[in-house]
């Protein structure tokens, strides 16, 4: 633990103590839980900082999507609207969030909404569409005032719970006990080749509970994508130099793929869900000038292209190639079939889902 930790460890500890407290009231039912008569998926984490969620809800709702009425309910992180919002095809940034944004751009078939105060949200959701079949709850592990009927805690392999420590001393927001709470447990951002070995040690650090299946995924990227209104080049296998610029908690996963791509790599790293302006593009802009190299690209996370997209800063680099590359979720080792039974069996066997999936099928 180093000096700073140990400094910060007091206030670590106060914090912790405030969040079991309120994790007992809820237990002791002094706090309200409430229950719906609908499935109800969360993703979440007991740290800040980026584990994975979007692309894991991302995964369920393909596996979802061409079987029930599906929507996905966050608070929207860093929009400007307040109160219930249902996206729409005129949605921006600024009206629903980044997360939200990318998953009405990529999926049709879903409804897609925001509300801070969930129960709210659940409650119109129910009212607007009564066939919904499931609702997908973002980044709501500590929104305890939901009961959940499945829970799924993502830890990034490179920074697993059970070797993390409470904030300020480290990124949990609550005592890692909190883990209990889910149903299943996924290890993120794995390397793709993955040995039974490591699997066994991580296992073992993590001990999981009998009723908690644990399973690992990883990131595949898929080709890079070029941002509407942006300047469109030939591609190629290989470049001199990529610019990449991220306002995401952990680039590292994106910036090792990307090396595979060119000799030289750029990093300007932006803060998590970061609000770009004018003056940040022209630092982009600066910076991609100032490369020697004609065989050059700007890389950025589809995250961060949900923030420029339908705004005036598409003007400002209009001129220049940027491209982002989207992702997907894969588990190993047969993990993908449990996940999806697990995942399908609990959504099917609701009373108001069963027809409708035998139907399906």
């Amino acid at each position: 633990m180093n000096i700073i930790r140990i400094i910060l460890f007091p206030i670590a500890i106060l914090y912790g103590l405030f969040m079991a407290l309120r994790n007992k009231l809820f237990d002791w039912r002094i706090l309200p839980s409430e229950s719906f008569n609908i499935p109800i998926i969360s993703v979440g984490n007991l740290s800040y900082g980026g584990t994975g969620k979007t692309p894991h809800i991302e995964y369920l709702i393909r596996l979802l999507q061409d079987k029930f009425k599906i929507a996905t309910l966050s608070r929207g992180y860093g929009r400007e609207s307040k109160g219930f919002v249902l996206a729409n095809k005129k949605s921006t940034y600024f009206d629903i969030g980044d997360e939200s944004l990318q998953y009405k751009q990529k999926f049709d078939k879903i409804e897609v909404c925001v509300d801070a105060y969930r129960r709210r949200g659940i409650k119109i959701l129910k009212n607007l569409f009564p066939k919904l079949g499931c609702i997908l709850l973002d980044d709501a592990y500590q929104h305890r005032f939901i009961k959940p009927g499945l829970s799924i805690l993502l830890t990034d392999y490179h920074k697993l719970f059970v070797n993390d420590y409470l904030i300020p001393s480290g990124t949990l927001r609550e005592f890692r006990s909190g883990f209990k709470r889910a149903d299943i447990i996924i290890v993120t951002k794995t390397f793709s080749v993955f040995s039974p070995i490591t699997k066994r040690r991580i296992t073992e650090l993590i001990k999981p509970l009998k009723h908690q299946k644990l399973y690992f995924s990883y990131v595949k990227n898929a080709d890079f994508v070029s941002i509407p209104g942006t300047k469109q080049i030939i591609e190629r296998s290989r470049y001199n130099t990529i610019l990449l610029f991220a306002g995401i908690a952990n680039s590292y996963p994106l910036q090792e793929y990307l090396k595979t791509f060119c000799s030289e790599l750029i990093t300007l790293n932006f803060p998590d869900h970061h609000k770009y302006t004018s003056k940040d593009i022209e630092k982009i802009k600066h910076n991609y000038a100032e490369i020697f190299s004609k065989n050059k690209i700007i890389i950025t996370t589809e995250k961060d292209a949900m923030r420029i997209i339908k705004t005036d800063l598409i003007k400002q680099i209009s001129e220049l190639p940027v491209y982002y590359t989207p992702i997907e979720i894969k588990f190993h080792a047969g993990g993908e079939t449990e996940i999806n039974n697990q995942i399908l069996e609990y959504v099917s066997t609701h009373p108001g889902n069963s027809k409708l999936y035998n139907q399906a099928n």
